[in-house]
């Protein structure tokens, strides 16, 4: 499959996650089941800066891990036939570097490892001016495709 790119009203074709949920502003890049990669320009006006932390404002680390997982989810559900199908989280694994801070344009580059039965397990990077704040490994799943493969309950 060919790269594409997403533009902030296309990407919610791709996307479930609404505003103020949604930790992704344009998708740079994407390769169907391969990766996606795109950015978060933090504005002082991000509902989260003034309570995380007051006279020190800077992204929740849980929203860095959530934008991750969100750009991976593009990653997954521009392939055929799964165009705006709901993900969930089954497991992350994540190191925070550095804090993210208003003004700053948080990219996030996100690969696919694995998309097997409705799961895939993938890598992400949280970059601001140049430097890694955060990555994660994770794994996520399309519930619609997972149930497909799992046991049957007999009655």
């Amino acid at each position: 499959m060919k790269t594409f790119s997403l533009n902030s009203v296309e990407l919610l074709e791709y996307q479930p996650n609404r505003h103020p949920f949604l930790m992704i502003d344009y998708v740079t890049k994407v390769k169907p089941g391969v990766f996606a990669e795109g950015y978060k320009n933090l504005t002082n006006n991000e509902w989260y800066f003034p309570i995380h932390f007051p006279n020190n404002p800077n992204v929740p680390g849980v929203l860095q891990l959530e934008a991750l997982a969100q750009m991976l989810t593009v990653a997954i559900t521009t392939l055929p036939g799964n165009k705006g199908k709901i993900t969930h989280a089954l497991s992350h694994t994540v190191r925070f570097r550095k804090e993210v801070l208003p003004g700053q344009k948080f990219v996030l580059k996100t690969k696919v490892d694995s998309w097997k039965r409705g799961i895939c397990k993938g890598y992400g990077q949280g970059i601001v001016d140049g430097e890694i704040a955060c990555e994660a490994t994770m794994a996520i799943t399309i519930p619609e495709i997972l149930e497909q493969y799992l046991p049957k309950n007999k009655a």
